[in-house]
């Protein structure tokens, strides 16, 4: 429109606003201030002149000079040995142990003569006291061996023969017996008896049912014929109401109306709408593709494609 004039921010995406980093406050320049404002004001710090290392310890931090190791001065071996040896003998409580003149030879091995603990118990030669001595019995005397192999042959093994115990004729047919009558006591009801016999025809009655009649109904009592269902002719339409419908159009509630207040809320700022899309110059192939091929070292020898 002739009226509506964009600038080029507006108009191309290649330009955007710069951002803002500052809040508002004044520009102060930097070299308004001085580099050390401290040192001007109030009291300094006044040297008394700067001094020179010596053999003195004027220009030195300490007041007194220091060993790089600790004792490495000289030391007398023998004299620290001697100052042991006092510190040592501080520590008896009576005087010094002195052994008997003369040296106490034992008598022979095994002797305790000499010794300073005396004889052992545990080593003494004294036998301990023993239980009396009983004399085995005498040993087991046999009667000469019975001749035989032992079996079928009486009196021929060490101990007692084995006595002939016989067994009961019917005594299979006595277990027998006995484990029928458990079974039978085990058991709940009756034999099971299923009624598929083969029989000759079907049931004598086919019709029987265990089930009571329904009682008779009453024939005397008259029944009213039904009215059947007439729709109306001809149908009827819609027609943008209920008036095709069975039921009747609902009725309408009023609704209240209101008012609306003449004073309308305008802010401060006026309503700006975002802009539309912003158009982007977009190159095209055919100038890609020559970018890309044709180099300052091949623009001599390349062989343009034509489109």
């Amino acid at each position: 429109m002739p009226g509506d004039v964009k600038n080029d921010m507006e108009r191309i995406g290649l330009f955007s606003e710069m951002t803002y980093i500052s809040i508002g406050d004044k520009y102060v320049p930097p070299c308004s201030k001085p580099f050390n404002e401290a040192a001007g004001k109030n009291r300094q710090m006044i040297p008394g002149g700067s001094k020179s290392m010596a053999n003195i310890t004027g220009g030195y931090f300490d007041g007194e000079f220091k060993r790089v190791f600790e004792s490495e001065s000289y030391s007398d071996p023998l004299r620290v040995r001697r100052k042991y040896k006092i510190e040592q003998a501080k520590k008896n409580l009576g005087k010094a142990f002195l052994p008997s003149s003369g040296e106490i030879k034992p008598s022979g091995q095994g002797s305790f003569y000499g010794t300073l603990g005396g004889p052992v118990p545990a080593l003494s030669p004294v036998q301990k006291p023993r239980k009396a001595y009983t004399a085995p019995g005498k040993n087991f005397y046999t009667n000469p061996s019975k001749h035989g192999t032992g079996y079928g042959y009486p009196n021929v093994t060490i101990g007692k023969d084995y006595p002939y115990t016989s067994d009961d004729y019917d005594r299979l047919r006595v277990l027998m017996k006995k484990e029928h009558d458990s079974h039978k006591q085990k058991l709940k009801g009756g034999p099971l008896r299923l009624n598929l016999y083969p029989k000759d025809f079907f049931d004598e009655n086919p019709y029987y049912s265990d089930k009571p009649l329904p009682p008779l109904k009453d024939k005397t009592k008259k029944i009213e014929p039904v009215k059947p269902f007439m729709p109306s002719s001809p149908g009827k339409e819609p027609g943008g109401m209920k008036a095709g419908t069975f039921n009747q159009y609902p009725s309408h509630s009023n609704d209240p109306y209101i008012a609306k207040s003449a004073k309308s809320k305008i802010s401060a700022k006026p309503f700006n709408p975002p802009t539309g899309p912003k158009s982007y110059p977009i190159r095209s192939i055919l100038a890609s593709n020559v970018a890309k091929s044709v180099t300052p070292m091949n623009y001599k020898t390349v062989k343009l494609t034509s489109y």
